[in-house]
């Protein structure tokens, strides 16, 4: 068995203990610095041992997939006037989403949530308003647009070619589109 621990880890087990640390995370097991921390090692660990230490404290169980109803696909748009969207937690994300925010705030934490593509596609529209975006580790963010700002963790690696990727179109007037890798202080 100590063999075994020696493994080098490979793309699908690392793959599979972030899908833990997910669940988690969204079970409200881990906290926000916690989940952070325990992300970029999973994603970084070389062998089974590593992987294996960061889940002695949660349960075995796999994370059970959200409930899909036939014929249902998760909700595409978010619009709020003078008020806010926030979507968190354990979430489907479609391949094309689109959040509007007029003279309000929006808030999207994609760390836990079940991103339905490889390749996912948000449009975030910020009118007199804010609107925060929170990618996790180990999915590659490429943003674009008008008035998008982003905040690259110091000394992270980006991840590589095989990861998912978020593509942010951000567009905002008199306001902001915030993209960023780490949870806000409070």
């Amino acid at each position: 068995m100590a063999e075994l621990d020696r493994t080098r880890a490979s793309d699908q087990e690392r793959d599979a203990a972030v899908g833990r640390l997910q669940a988690a995370f969204a079970d409200g097991r881990l906290d926000d610095q916690e989940f952070d921390q325990r992300m970029r090692t999973a994603l970084t660990a070389r062998t089974r041992a590593g992987l294996s230490e960061l889940m002695t404290d949660l349960p075995d169980e796999a994370p059970a997939p959200l409930p899909v109803s036939p014929g249902t696909r998760p909700g595409r748009f978010a619009v709020t006037y003078k008020s806010t969207i926030s979507r968190a937690g354990r979430w489907r994300v479609p391949e094309r989403y689109t959040a509007v925010v007029y003279k309000g705030e929006g808030w999207l934490d994609l760390r836990a949530a079940e991103l339905t593509a490889p390749v996912t596609t948000i449009r975030a529209v910020a009118y007199k308003s804010r609107i925060g975006i929170l990618g996790p580790p180990g999915v590659r963010v490429e943003t674009g647009g008008l008035g998008v700002s982003t905040g690259v963790a110091a000394g992270g690696q980006p991840p590589g070619g095989s990861a998912p990727v978020v593509h942010v179109q951000g567009f905002s007037y008199k306001g902001s589109v915030e993209v960023t890798s780490h949870p806000p202080e409070r």
